[in-house]
């Protein structure tokens, strides 16, 4: 079993100031794969206050000294993906071939993504010809908390840390206890790349821990934070008392709108998104939305594409999914198909239980609903495993009404030829993000949402913008 119980502060690793062991299960067969620490409040001081030292100095680095070791730590990360996917695998249970393609992959795509973005961006700019002697200039925000989730972990761990260092901030990082290995793997890469010490630093530790300690820290300027919806409402609360910023990606209820005039694929597609990652994306077209006239079809092809997904153990090589994430996950998933079937949805493929043969892993059966109705348990709150929810809809109206009827905004999906219907539609959804068609959102696109989806966007020139204050100088002398 592995043991990874040091934090990174300040360029070293260190032991924490009291001992607190934590087992990092192997979501495949339920036994521990490692130990690591969860920290208390003196670590996250020392943390803390090595990223406010560091920061003076880091905050005045040029654009260029920054670039050069944000694409040497995209060289060091690159060299290194399988291993990241092993890890990834190995802590959160996505099948090998996915993690070290789609898991590990997003970390790179971002960094690269990034180094993009900040080349082209512009830190001092002039507010106008009519204001020759006015300036707008972009600068650090300061001391940065960034919590993160266990589901795409280097998903949203390049999506925090890359644009905070690109903008001159320093942090500490504390991801997911359930799934931390990942984490301390990218710490390696920073320190390989030769980051200044007390820029980046890499606290373990739970919400009600750390988390709660960083969000409600003094010395800390703003809180970046991906999860649910009730835990970013705790920290919004607890960092309002030292008015921090802070920047919200939460839950999702992803309406998928299917008309009668898709493509044959859609309802297809559709499903077997919603099952990727065992189901636990936030952004997963949880909630499909038919036309009536090719409802019953629809309810087919996706029972079809549940009984056709294989799942299957994260170490075997292959097309499946893997297990969800931990016994918490696995239970709240379970208690959610059972209220689905008690609130009279039908159920046409899946439901509760392992699937065949498999006694040990958190495995969930993918699972479609049928003739669900927007007010259900199962089409209002967040399920995060492999359960669809299928609702007929009368016309566009319907289906516009239907899809907005939720407290989240995160992403919609619209299936339909008619590339009119298909941009009114989009511009109607009260979601921060749409994907028409199967076409997935180019590299460096905004990833956010709208209502109890959060605040801020992630990724491009608006990652880099959230980490970054404005001010406002006049009077200023040309160079």
């Amino acid at each position: 079993m592995l043991e990874k119980r040091e934090f990174y502060i300040n360029g070293q690793w260190v032991s924490p100031a009291a001992a607190n062991d934590f087992d990092v299960i192997n979501p495949s067969n339920e036994e521990p794969c490692a130990v690591i620490s969860l920290g208390g409040e003196a670590d996250t001081d020392a943390a803390v206050a090595a990223a406010r030292s560091a920061f003076d100095a880091w905050s005045q680095t040029s654009k260029d000294e920054r670039l050069a070791l944000l694409e040497k730590l995209a060289e060091i990360y690159a060299a290194r993906s399988d291993e990241m996917g092993e890890t990834i695998s190995l802590e959160m249970g996505a099948p090998i071939a996915m993690a070290k393609t789609a898991q590990a992959g997003s970390g790179i795509g971002h960094i690269k993504s990034f180094i993009r973005a900040f080349k082209a961006f512009e830190l001092d700019r002039e507010l106008g010809s009519h204001a020759p002697n006015d300036r707008i200039l972009l600068e650090p925000v300061g001391v940065c908390g960034l919590i993160t989730p266990w589901n795409w972990p280097m998903n949203q761990v390049t999506l925090k840390v890359i644009p905070a260092l690109a903008a001159g901030c320093t942090m500490v990082l504390k991801p997911s206890e359930i799934a931390p290995l990942s984490s301390l793997l990218f710490a390696e890469f920073m320190d390989e790349a030769g980051f200044p010490a007390g820029v980046f630093n890499l606290v373990n530790g739970d919400g009600a821990g750390v988390g709660t300690q960083l969000s409600g820290h003094p010395d800390v300027d703003m809180i970046s934070f991906t999860g649910s919806t009730r835990a970013g409402t705790a920290i919004t609360k607890n960092a309002a008392d030292t008015v921090k910023r802070v920047s919200l990606e939460l839950g999702g209820k992803g309406a998928n709108l299917v008309f009668a005039d898709a493509d044959d694929k859609a309802v297809t597609r559709g499903a077997r998104h919603c099952f990727n990652n065992s189901g636990q994306s936030c952004n997963a077209p949880t909630r499909m939305l038919v036309e009536r006239s090719i409802y019953d079809q629809a309810v087919e092809s996706a029972a079809q594409a549940a009984e056709q997904t294989a799942v299957d153990i994260a170490s075997r090589d292959g097309r499946h999914i893997g297990p969800v994430v931990s016994e918490v996950q696995f239970n709240k998933i379970q208690g959610l198909i059972e209220k689905g079937m008690s609130e009279g949805a039908r159920l046409v493929a899946g439901g509760p239980g392992r699937p065949e043969g498999m006694n040990r892993g958190y495995f969930v059966r993918p699972t479609v609903f049928a003739d669900v109705n927007n007010d259900m348990t199962i089409a209002q709150e967040e399920i995060f495993g492999p359960v669809l929810s299928i609702i007929p809809f009368d016309d566009e109206e319907d289906a516009i009404k239907i899809a907005n009827d939720t407290p989240y905004g995160l992403t919609d999906y619209v299936q339909t030829q008619d590339g009119a219907k298909a941009n009114r539609v989009a511009r109607r959804l009260r979601a921060g993000m749409v994907e028409m068609n199967g076409q997935s959102r180019g590299a460096g696109a905004p990833f956010g949402g709208y209502k109890q989806s959060g605040n801020g966007r992630e990724g491009g020139v608006w990652g880099l913008e959230d980490f970054l204050e404005v001010k406002s100088v006049s009077g200023w002398t040309a160079e």
